[in-house]
C-alpha cells in the first residue's frame, strides 16, 4: 500500500516512536478499557471497574457490552471514569430503529459514549442511505450529551478511496469519534488506516476524535499511534476529547512503562483479558487512501 510521500514520511516517522514514562502516563488517560468477550459476566465486568483508575491517574473510559451497563455504573460510582457501550455490535446489520432503540435503552442505563458500528458490508456493496440512517438514527438517539463514536471496520474496505468516503460521511451523520475497529475482524487497527482517518478529520476542519481498537498492546505500539496523531492534528490534539485507544491488555504495559508495575489500584494487572477486543497485530492491512498532500 502506497501512501504520498508526505504522509508516508508522517508514517515512518511514526513507526519509530518509543514510550517513555511520561507518554505512557498520558497514555493511560486516552484509553477506553474495554472488555467485550462473549463470556463476560457481572463479575468480570466488576474486575475491569477495579482496574480503571490506576496509580498513573484513571483512564478515560471503561468500555462493556450494553447488559453491563448497569453494573459498570455502579461500580464507576464517584470515580469520574466513562461509561461506554457498542450498539450494532459487531455485525453492523441492524436497521435504524433498531439501533436507535439500543441507544436509547443503553443511555437510560447509564452509558455517556456509544460506540456505533456503521453498516459497513452495506457501504461496501453500495448502499449510502441506509448506512447513514442508521448513523443519523444513533445520533439523533445520543442527543447533545452523548458521545458517539462510529466504527468503521477498516480492515474490511477492500477501496481506500471508498473507506474516506464512509468516514466523510459518517462525519457528515454527526459522528464525534471516527473508530477504527470492532476488534472482531482482522486487520484491526492499523496506523495506514489510522493516517487515513486522521487526515479526513484534519481535512474536514471539525472538532471530530480519532479512536484506535484492536490489536493495539503494548506502549510502543500506543506511542506510534499518538506520535503520528500529533504529526497530523499537531502537538497537543492529542487528549480524551479527542483521542482514545480501545483495548484492555494495553492498560498493564503502559504502566509498566509509565513505572507502576501491573494494572489497577493496588498496581498489579492478571493479564487474562488481552482477547478482549480480538486478536491482532497492528501491522499493515488497513485500508489506505491517496489523500492529497496536507503540509504536515
Amino acid at each position: 500500500m502506497k501512501l504520498p510521500a508526505d504522509l508516508q514520511r508522517v508514517l515512518d516517522t511514526a513507526t519509530t516512536a518509543k514510550a517513555d514514562a511520561k507518554g505512557a502516563g498520558r497514555a493511560v488517560g486516552l484509553l477506553d478499557l474495554t472488555s467485550l468477550n462473549d463470556d463476560d459476566t457481572d463479575q468480570t465486568v466488576e474486575a475491569l471497574c477495579k482496574r480503571a483508575v490506576t496509580p498513573a491517574g484513571k483512564v478515560a473510559a471503561v468500555c462493556v457490552w450494553p447488559r453491563f451497563v448497569k453494573t459498570a455504573r455502579k461500580a464507576l460510582k464517584g470515580s469520574g471514569v466513562k461509561i461506554a457501550t457498542v450498539v450494532n455490535f459487531p455485525s453492523g446489520e441492524a436497521d435504524a430503529a433498531t439501533v436507535a432503540a439500543e441507544t436509547r435503552a443503553a443511555i437510560k442505563d447509564g452509558a455517556q459514549e456509544i460506540d456505533v458500528v456503521l453498516p459497513y458490508r452495506a457501504f461496501i456493496d453500495g448502499a449510502r442511505t441506509q448506512p447513514m440512517n442508521v448513523i443519523r438514527a444513533c445520533r439523533e438517539a445520543c442527543g447533545t450529551d452523548v458521545t458517539m463514536k462510529v466504527i468503521l471496520e477498516s480492515g474490511c474496505f477492500p477501496d481506500p478511496e471508498l473507506l474516506a468516503w464512509a468516514a466523510r460521511d459518517s462525519i457528515a451523520a454527526g459522528a464525534d469519534f471516527l473508530k477504527t475497529s470492532t476488534g472482531k475482524v482482522q486487520p484491526a487497527a492499523t496506523l495506514e488506516a489510522a493516517a487515513l482517518l486522521l487526515h479526513v478529520i484534519h481535512e474536514s476542519g471539525k472538532p471530530v476524535g480519532f479512536k484506535a481498537a484492536g490489536g493495539i498492546r503494548d506502549a510502543d505500539g500506543a506511542a506510534a499511534f499518538l506520535a503520528l496523531a500529533t504529526a497530523i492534528q499537531g502537538k497537543g490534539w492529542a487528549k480524551p476529547e479527542t483521542f482514545r485507544f480501545g483495548a484492555s491488555a494495553l492498560l498493564d504495559s503502559l504502566l509498566a512503562a509509565a513505572g507502576h508495575g501491573g494494572g489497577g489500584k493496588d498496581g498489579k494487572g492478571d493479564g487474562k483479558d488481552g482477547k478482549s477486543e480480538g486478536k491482532g497485530d497492528g501491522k499493515g492491512g488497513g485500508a489506505v487512501a491517496q489523500p492529497a498532500a496536507a503540509g504536515y
